[in-house]
Parts: structure tokens; C-alpha cells; sequence
């Protein structure tokens, strides 16, 4: 008897669990989609999972410790190769979108759809960046401070700078002689000079400065796709805490130079910094301080950790493969031996826009590499795309790593290949968004695309660089990075150019 009702007892315990489980399973999708079970709308499928975490747990994990691929894999196996799939994410009801079609039209779409970082990463970016404000503003930022970093007469404003960074740091790097260095980590303060230069002028600059403010970058860094916890001991408190001592930093540095405008107004102002303080918009209204801390933070921030990432996965992807970097290497001594005997040294903007075969390149690294794993819009009216409701507030996560991986959009995807960026009649451009796409495209793409070039331009001629563990595990989060920073030795191989 007493066997029984144990019996009993434990299978309904099961029971009782087992509906536990499907409930809290399906609260998220019964919470967020009951008012959309109308024939009228046709929310995508999909898993939004738990409530309060939903699909985060599950990319943390792939992410962090597995096959990234697997996340994106679930839903497609589960649910069909249909390219949207609903998910809850970064505590927010989401679609991910997958085709490069839908994704195009989405980032194209200003009417219809507005930035959507999470919450957790505007909130360290600063409400006054350009990532966190409405299209109205966002238009007035990008008229009065995309104009210092783009165009031919800017980049060549800043192309002998980056030159100047670029052949001491590899000069650095190489007097340190058999000792291997963390080429990743390197990369990532050589192109943090470069930004700080752009941005504040490049005279007077004190180098631990500069090294004391990169180390807080990198904290600040961290926090941005860590779980969004904000208390003592975890990233995300750590870089909230960073983000304070950038605010102090840059307040400081603007201080400065309103001082230094009042003691001399014919003072020359040319770099980003001066360039922002005196901009007007369409109402002869200038940016104030807040607005011009947040910007210089951001763009900092975007315009080393990509650029460095790109360089260095371009360097490795050519290290492997013998054959593209000897190509790259010719292409780069043809442009060398092509100037003049009594010409400068130097190089110039047109040599760089000859770099025909390094664009693929760069192209094929940023394909393979996915510096850039989403980019994040909200919709701002219920719509309905390519046969789906997207409905009102919800996030809508453009998956490009997916797009820069699919075999559907890219022949062997996991393959380096920049050659398969010869093919017009492919039109592999199509499938290919690394900056976005429409109105807010990357601003500081051009700039990225230069700076990388002259990285390359001296590596492929002067330096070859001998991995330690050439087979070391990639970590995909918060950018994909080798474990060991690339930990590698840099040879030089001839002192030609």
C-alpha cells in the first residue's frame, strides 16, 4: 500500500513539474503574441523561450563556449529556412532576420524602423550618441560630425598620421625581437592612437595617457553583450564604472580647449574635437557638452576595436593561406615600384584607391571574420514584411553573421576566398553588409577601410608574423578573438619600403 501511494506520489510530483516546465516554457510566447492570433497577423515562429532570460542563456553559451552557428541552426532546423524567426532576447520580445534581402530592406527602411540597441547598451553608451536618439536627431548628429571623417580631402587630412602610427608600431614590435606579443591586443592600441589622434590632434599626446585611457576602453568594452547586471563583480558594473571615467576624461579634454580658444581665437582648429566644439546645425545651434562627450565616446570606441579586429584577422587569414598574401604582396610592389625615383615615399590617397585585390581582401576578412554580429532596429509600427508581422516595439535583430555565412548567399562560406569577390555576375555584394546599410550606414566606414589598407600595405612588404598557437580557440564574444590575442612572433622580412 505504502509502495503505491509513493508511487502515486512521485508520478504526479513528474506530472506537476513536467506542467510547470511547459508553462513557464511557453509564458513569453503566450504573454507577448496572444493579441496578435488574428488571421490578421502572422507573427514568425520561433522560440522566445523563459521568461525574464528567454533565448539568452542558449546564445551566451554558444557564443561564449560552443559553435555560434548552433544558435541560428536551432531555429532554422526547428522551424524552416523562412530567414525571420520571433526570440526574446536582451529582455525584449525579438525577431532575428536572416536573409540579406529582408535584412537591406529593413536597415533601408527609416520610416518604418528606428535603432533598437537593447536597453542595457544604450544605457552605456549614453543617451546624446548617435545610437540612442530619435531619426530627427540622428540626421542633425550625422550633418554636423560625419563631415570630419569622410570624403577624399578628410581621409587625406589623416592618411600620413596613420602612416606615421602604423610603421612605429610595427617598428615596436619588431625590436622586442623573438619575444611574442599579443598581435590582437597591439592592433588594438595602435589603431586606439590613431583614433585619439584623429579626434584630439596629433601633437602633445602623452603616451601613458593614451595608455591609461585604452585600459579603460577595454573595461568599458566588455560590458556591452555581457549579461546586463549591474552589481559589484560583474562586467557590466565594471564598465558602467569605465564609462564614468570616460565622461571625466573627455569633459576635461573639452574644457581644455574652450580655455585655450578663449586665450587665442585665431588658434588652428583641425582635428575632430575643435571641429565638433565650432559646428552649427541648419539653426546655428552648436552641440553641447553632453552631447559632444557621448559622441566622442562612441566614436572612439568605434573606431579602434573593429578596425584593429578587421586588421588582425586579415593578417592571420593571409598568414594561412600562402597564396593570397603572395598576391597581395605583388599588388602592394607593383604600387611601390610605379613612383616616380625622386618622389615622396609617402603613400597617397590614389595609390590606396589602386588597391584593388586588398579590397577583396579586406572584403573577404570582414565576411569571414563578423566583427559585426547583429545590427539592432525597432520597429515602430506594426508591419507587415515578406510575409510576417513584425509587431510595434519589438526589437528586430538583422543576424549578419548568418548572412556572411550562408551557402545560399556565399559559395563554401566558411572558406577564404577573396577571389570569389571577382564574380559580377554573382554580385556577392549583395549578400554582404558589414557597415549597414541606408541612412545609417557607418559613418566612419571609409576611414576603417583606410586605415586597415596602410596596416596591410606595410605588413605585406616589410613583416611576416609566426603564431605560437596557430589552432588556439576563437572566443565570439563580444567581437571573435583568438583566446590567446593572436600570441605571435613579427618577423621582418625586408626593409625595401
Amino acid at each position: 500500500m505504502m509502495c503505491d501511494f509513493g508511487s502515486i506520489f512521485f508520478t504526479s510530483f513528474a506530472i506537476v513539474i513536467f506542467a510547470i516546465y511547459c508553462l513557464l516554457k511557453r509564458a513569453n510566447d503566450w504573454f507577448y503574441t496572444r493579441k496578435f492570433s488574428s488571421k490578421d497577423y502572422n507573427i514568425p515562429p520561433g522560440d522566445m523561450s523563459w521568461p525574464f532570460i528567454g533565448n539568452m542563456f542558449n546564445f551566451f553559451t554558444t557564443f561564449r563556449y560552443g559553435d555560434p552557428e548552433s544558435f541560428i541552426s536551432y531555429f532554422t532546423s526547428s522551424y524552416g529556412d523562412g530567414g525571420m524567426y520571433k526570440t526574446y532576447m536582451f529582455r525584449t520580445p525579438s525577431i532575428i532576420v536572416t536573409k540579406p534581402q529582408v535584412c537591406k530592406k529593413i536597415l533601408m527602411d527609416d520610416e518604418n524602423f528606428e535603432l533598437g540597441w537593447p536597453q542595457s547598451v544604450l544605457k552605456l553608451i549614453g543617451k546624446k550618441a548617435l545610437h540612442g536618439i530619435t531619426s530627427q536627431e540622428h540626421k542633425r548628429l550625422r550633418r554636423i560630425t560625419t563631415s570630419p571623417i569622410k570624403g577624399k580631402n578628410a581621409l587625406c587630412l589623416y592618411l600620413g598620421l596613420i602612416e606615421d602610427v602604423v610603421k612605429c608600431s610595427f617598428e615596436k614590435w619588431c625590436a622586442i625581437e623573438d619575444k611574442p606579443i599579443e598581435f590582437l591586443s597591439e592592433m588594438k592600441k595602435a589603431t586606439f592612437e590613431v583614433t585619439i589622434r584623429i579626434m584630439m590632434g596629433s601633437n602633445e599626446i602623452d603616451l601613458q595617457w593614451l595608455d591609461m585611457v585604452e585600459k579603460v576602453y577595454t573595461i568599458y568594452l566588455k560590458g556591452f553583450l555581457a549579461l546586463p547586471i549591474n552589481l559589484p563583480g560583474f562586467a557590466y558594473h565594471r564598465a558602467f564604472k569605465a564609462r564614468e571615467n570616460l565622461v571625466k576624461i573627455f569633459q576635461s579634454v573639452i574644457d581644455e580647449r574652450k580655455v585655450m580658444n578663449t586665450k587665442d581665437e585665431s588658434r588652428t582648429k583641425c582635428d575632430m574635437v575643435d571641429l565638433i566644439m565650432e559646428t552649427e546645425d541648419d539653426e546655428g545651434k552648436r552641440l553641447n557638452d553632453e552631447e559632444i562627450v557621448d559622441l566622442l565616446i562612441v566614436y572612439v570606441f568605434a573606431g579602434h576595436e573593429t578596425t584593429a579586429h578587421t586588421a588582425a584577422w586579415a593578417v592571420m587569414y593571409l598568414e594561412q593561406h600562402p597564396e593570397f598574401l603572395q598576391k597581395a604582396k605583388e599588388e602592394q610592389e607593383e604600387i611601390v615600384k610605379k613612383r616616380l625615383p625622386d618622389s615622396d615615399t609617402k603613400l597617397s590617397y590614389d595609390e590606396i584607391k589602386q588597391m584593388k585585390y586588398l579590397t577583396k581582401v579586406i572584403d573577404e576578412t570582414l565576411r569571414c571574420s563578423n566583427v559585426t554580429l547583429a545590427i539592432y532596429r525597432n520597429a515602430k509600427r506594426t508591419i507587415n514584411m515578406n510575409g510576417y508581422t513584425i509587431p510595434k516595439g519589438w526589437k528586430v535583430l538583422t543576424w549578419i553573421r548568418q548572412v556572411n555565412l550562408d551557402p545560399n548567399n556565399h559559395v563554401n562560406p566558411k572558406e577564404f576566398n577573396p577571389s570569389r569577390w571577382n564574380d559580377d555576375e554573382a554580385k556577392p555584394y549583395s549578400a554582404f553588409l558589414p557597415f549597414g546599410a541606408g541612412p545609417r550606414l557607418c559613418p566612419g566606414a571609409e576611414l576603417a577601410r583606410l586605415e586597415v589598407s596602410v596596416f596591410l600595405h606595410y605588413f605585406l612588404l616589410n613583416y611576416r608574423l609566426e603564431r605560437v598557437n596557430p589552432e588556439a580557440r576563437v572566443s565570439y564574444l563580444p567581437i571573435p578573438s583568438p583566446t590567446d590575442n593572436c600570441l605571435a612572433r613579427l618577423k621582418r622580412i625586408s626593409t625595401s619600403c
